[in-house]
């Protein structure tokens, strides 16, 4: 009788199924209760993006909603992008460099210079422009790290002395074309619609292959690992974006009965995802992106532990102007010039806004490489989406400052949250 009622042997498969669930319950639950302790992350960029989006659908729909705008906007936040990535590393340390766009600037000054009127070969002229980012972070770091200046008047010093640097490199008033094809190409040419695909899939196999690497060692070391099931409902949502975005790109952007084609993915993305993926390798796999977030988190107790604090920082404040010149060169291959107003403006702010904005705290010791990206992408939106529904300045000033007023508020209130809830 006891055979009879007994219950049916539970299969493998409903195994696996279950235990994928509950995977995908802990994840949200343990997701969850980080967001109540203040540690939003992403988060906040994301649901802006995503109302930024519908608004300006709803009151621009027949040009906002194309796929040249989606095009334009990927072009547009690409030079952010690299910059807010540099000045993450920075603002991990708690330290800010207001010198930021006039080193990108300044780079793309040193280039248009050495390309047209000296005559040089584009490698050769990039590396001048690099080398020159290297020198501006090493001697900022060496005021801020090793004489204690305080990184906002040093900074702010390079903010007005570049100014007048980029002027006597480019002249008065002076505009100076680029006519290297490999340097315009990177933000005006697209690849062909199979290469797009084969980088969608590199992508997302890359991906898969690295997360799930990195389960593997940590279940050999014994360590707490995430189940299969988060694993594989991170690889489908990345490729869902990245199928939808190369689906979108590959469709014809140019008008009925042009002479010309144009489609494809922009030759900026694969240069903005190799950097993407180095640079957090970097800050999350190596040893020195573990004394990074130690600097920032408290730099007298990593120099008790043996930390090289004014090393880090020099290197921080490097990485970022390096940074600054390669989103110098992006900005001149777009425009295709460099002016004296190269990494003016808004840029810097809008750099900041986006890192910050994407998650990054200005306090240091919390901030990702994806948040400069999911930032960009918020502060690019909004740059792109405003002049189509208002073209009034003043109206997108406003726009602007309040949003980076908004980001700012919510890192100070999840910090608050954090440290009363222990985090």
């Amino acid at each position: 009788m006891s055979a009879h009622l007994a219950e049916p042997p539970v299969s493998e498969f409903e195994l696996e199924e279950a235990a994928g669930q509950s995977g995908l319950r802990e994840a949200a639950g343990g997701y969850w209760e980080r967001v109540k302790g203040g540690d939003l992350g992403a988060l906040p960029a994301v649901i802006g993006a995503i109302v930024l989006v519908i608004v300006f659908g709803i009151l621009q729909p027949d040009s906002f909603l194309t796929e040249t705008n989606f095009a334009n906007l990927i072009n547009q936040g690409a030079a952010i992008t690299v910059l807010a990535m540099g000045v993450v590393f920075v603002l991990l340390l708690g330290e800010i460099d207001l010198s930021a766009g006039f080193t990108a600037g300044t780079g793309a000054a040193i280039l248009g210079v050495t390309l047209t009127e000296h005559g040089w070969a584009w490698p050769l002229a990039i590396l001048a422009a690099l080398a020159a980012g290297v020198a501006i972070g090493w001697t900022i770091a060496l005021l801020v790290a090793r004489l204690g200046i305080p990184s906002f008047v040093v900074s702010l010093a390079y903010f007005l002395g570049l100014q007048g640097a980029m002027l006597l490199i480019i002249g008065e008033g002076g505009t100076i074309p680029i006519r290297s094809n490999a340097v315009l190409d990177v933000m005006n040419k697209n690849m062909p619609v199979g290469i797009g695909w084969l980088f969608a899939a590199l992508v997302i196999g890359g991906f898969a292959a690295a997360t799930f690497m990195a389960i593997q060692r940590r279940r050999r070391a014994g360590l707490p690992t995430a189940a299969l099931s988060v694993w594989a409902a991170k690889v489908i949502g990345l490729a869902v974006v990245m199928i939808v975005a190369v689906f979108l790109l590959n469709q014809e952007r140019q008008r009925a009965n042009a002479p010309i084609v144009i489609q494809g993915v922009p030759w900026v993305v694969p240069l903005v995802t190799v950097l993407f993926v180095a640079l957090t390798f970097l800050l999350t796999r190596t040893g020195f992106g573990r004394h990074v977030f130690a600097v920032g988190g408290n730099a007298e107790a990593a120099r008790r532990a043996g930390i090289n604090v004014a090393g880090v920082k020099t290197y921080c404040f490097i990485l970022g102007s390096t940074l600054a010149v390669v989103a110098g060169i992006l900005l001149a291959s777009r425009d295709n010039s460099v002016s004296p107003t190269t990494g003016g403006a808004q840029t810097l702010l809008y750099a900041v806004g986006a890192a910050v904005i994407g998650g990054t705290s200005l306090f240091g010791g919390r901030g990702r490489i994806s948040d400069a990206v999911t930032g960009g992408l918020v502060v690019a939106i909004i740059a792109n989406g405003l002049p189509l529904v208002t073209e009034k300045s003043g109206v997108q000033f406003i726009v602007n400052g309040l949003v980076l007023l908004l980001a700012a508020s919510v890192d100070a209130i999840s910090r608050r949250r954090a440290a009363a809830t222990g985090r």
